[in-house]
């Protein structure tokens, strides 16, 4: 599984994007990490 730029919400069709900073949605609104992150890997071809 990999980072997810963009997610629409199934109820309101709001189209989700990650806040300055975060690398992806999971990591913006997610109660975990994204995958990469939790596997302690560059995420999103991120090398910080």
């Amino acid at each position: 599984m990999a980072c997810q730029f963009f997610y629409e919400c199934t109820a309101c069709h709001t189209l989700l994007r990650p806040k300055e900073g975060d690398c992806c949605v999971f990591c913006s609104y997610g109660t975990v990490p994204c995958p990469p992150i939790q596997q302690h890997s560059p995420c999103c071809g991120s090398t910080s």
